[in-house]
Parts: C-alpha cells; sequence; structure tokens
C-alpha cells in the first residue's frame, strides 16, 4: 500500500515539477498539461507496442510534450492570446491529436507489451518484491531529474527563466527576448508532463485520451502542499518539495478511496472526494502555512 502510494507520488511528482516551472517559476497559467500529460502516454504506448526502446519512448514523450508546450507559447505571444486561454486551445486540440496517436482509440493497453517497469518486476522479483524494484528505480529516475533540473535553474540561462516571471521588464531591458524565454520554459514544463504521463501509462499498463483530466489541478496542489511542508528559497528544496507534496498529495487522495464508506461514500462520490480534499489542501497551505510562520517571525 505504501510502497504504491509513493510510487504514484513519483511518476505524478514529475508531472508537478512541470506545473512548479509554469505556476510558481514562470508565472503562467498553463492549462495544456491536461493535455500533454495523455500524449505522453499515447506516444510511449504506441512506440511500445512498435517494438521501440522504452528509453527511447521516454525521450520520444518529453518532446512531444515540449512541442505541446511550445504550441501554447506561440499561441500567447505570436497571437496576443491570454496564456490561460492560448493553454485551453492547445490542450483541446490535443484531445484530437492524441485520438490520432492512439488510432483513433480512446485506450491502449499495454499488457501483452514488455514495458520497462514489467522487466524490472522480473529482474527485482528474485531477491524482492518486484514493486519494491519499481519503486527504487523510480526514485532514481526522479533523482536525476530533480539534479538535471537543478543545475539548470543554476545556469544562466536558467537563472533568466526565474527572472521572467519575476520581472519581465527587466528582462526585455538587458536586451533578451521573454518571448523565446517563456517558449523555452513552457516546452520544458510541458517536456517533464509528457514523461510523467509516459511512466504513468506503463506503471497502469495503459494509455488512455481521458487520462489528463484533472491533471493541472493535482499538479497545483502538489506544489501547494509541497510549500506548507517546506518553506525556503533555495531551488533544490523548492523542487524537492514538489516531490514530497506529490506524494502526500497521493496519500490523502488514497485515503479518501480507502476510508470514505466510514462516512457513507461510494464510488460515485470519487469525484466529489478529490474536490473536497484538494480544496482542503489549498486553505490549509494558504492560510495554515502563513499563520505558522507569523508566529514563528513575532516571536523572533
Amino acid at each position: 500500500m505504501i510502497q504504491g502510494i509513493v510510487i504514484e507520488g513519483l511518476v505524478f511528482g514529475i508531472m508537478a515539477l512541470g506545473v512548479f516551472i509554469t505556476f510558481r517559476v514562470l508565472d503562467f497559467a498553463d492549462l495544456t498539461v491536461d493535455g500533454s500529460f495523455p500524449l505522453g502516454s499515447a506516444v510511449m504506448a504506441m512506440l511500445l507496442t512498435a517494438g521501440v526502446n522504452p528509453f527511447f519512448a521516454m525521450v520520444a514523450a518529453f518532446a512531444a510534450g515540449g512541442v505541446a508546450g511550445a504550441v501554447t507559447a506561440v499561441i500567447h505571444s505570436k497571437l496576443k492570446i491570454p496564456g490561460l486561454l492560448a493553454g485551453i486551445l492547445t490542450m483541446t486540440m490535443l484531445h484530437s491529436v492524441n485520438l490520432r496517436i492512439m488510432g483513433n482509440r480512446a485506450n491502449v493497453s499495454l499488457l501483452r507489451v514488455d514495458t520497462l517497469f514489467r522487466s524490472i518486476s522480473d529482474y527485482a522479483s528474485s531477491f524482492m518484491p518486484g514493486e519494491y524494484g519499481i519503486l527504487l528505480f523510480l526514485a532514481l529516475f526522479t533523482l536525476i531529474v530533480l539534479v538535471a533540473t537543478n543545475l539548470f535553474f543554476h545556469t544562466d540561462f536558467g537563472i533568466t527563466v526565474g527572472a521572467l516571471g519575476s520581472n519581465q521588464q527587466m528582462i526585455t531591458s538587458q536586451g533578451m527576448n521573454p518571448e523565446v524565454i517563456k517558449l523555452l520554459g513552457v516546452s520544458l514544463s510541458n517536456g517533464l508532463v509528457g514523461v510523467s504521463g509516459a511512466l504513468a501509462a506503463m506503471y497502469q499498463g495503459f494509455a488512455d485520451v481521458n487520462a489528463g483530466t484533472g491533471t493541472v489541478v493535482a499538479g497545483l496542489a502538489s506544489v501547494m502542499i509541497g510549500e506548507f511542508l517546506l518553506r525556503s528559497n533555495k531551488i533544490e528544496l523548492l523542487t524537492l518539495r514538489v516531490i514530497l507534496g506529490s506524494i502526500l498529495y497521493r496519500a490523502i487522495m488514497f485515503s479518501g478511496r480507502q476510508y470514505g464508506y466510514l462516512i457513507n461514500l461510494t464510488a460515485n462520490d470519487l469525484k466529489l472526494i478529490t474536490g473536497v480534499l484538494i480544496i482542503g489542501c489549498l486553505v490549509i497551505s494558504k492560510y495554515g502555512n502563513g499563520r505558522l510562520f507569523s508566529r514563528k517571525g513575532k516571536k523572533a
């Protein structure tokens, strides 16, 4: 049970990291995530069924997500359409694109396909439960993603991306094009979301065209829960707390599904449970965290 929660937290934590880049770093309300997540799943599923190496398929999922993010950025910057609407338009168009990629099927099964997770599980089962092998792989993979992201934000360009969300006028005054920086930032964000979708497809054993519904909300909730857990301005802790927030969010969702019967809730109330839990997380992270640190400040 616990390992399943952690695995899901790590898988969707990479998606939350992408949401963190757009919402917190770039200050860009991007809803492309709901389309780029199933896009990554669709690319992974179709390449795996074609016998392509899973790691190459993961790179392709990252590239596909990056292209989706670039489309949103171009619609926003070149057509002067608000970022929120640009993301909605791309997300809507991606629904048809994803269906095309999946051969006009709403669902593609991977149960008979030799996925990366199945190979890891079979190999690890000789000396530990297969699910623990998947957990170790995801922990290592997430660590690599975190280190790469942290190194990126320590580069000159990464610092510029971070500065864009805080002060776009300063970026312009330095002779840099904010549209190009935003395009690359949104592309990176959705590239990570695409990778998360690819991992989710392998773990769940299928790719579904509707898998992205509510993804951006879950990602934003994970980001805010992480902010409640840790308070820091260091990029290493900023990215780490996103992953921790994702794991805690998945634990909250699991608790709602597992113990909802105690208050007479059924499977039909799952969306209601999810909405209530997300609202609760947002309220706690916004008000509870602020009060906690304000009290500490007064005592100091």
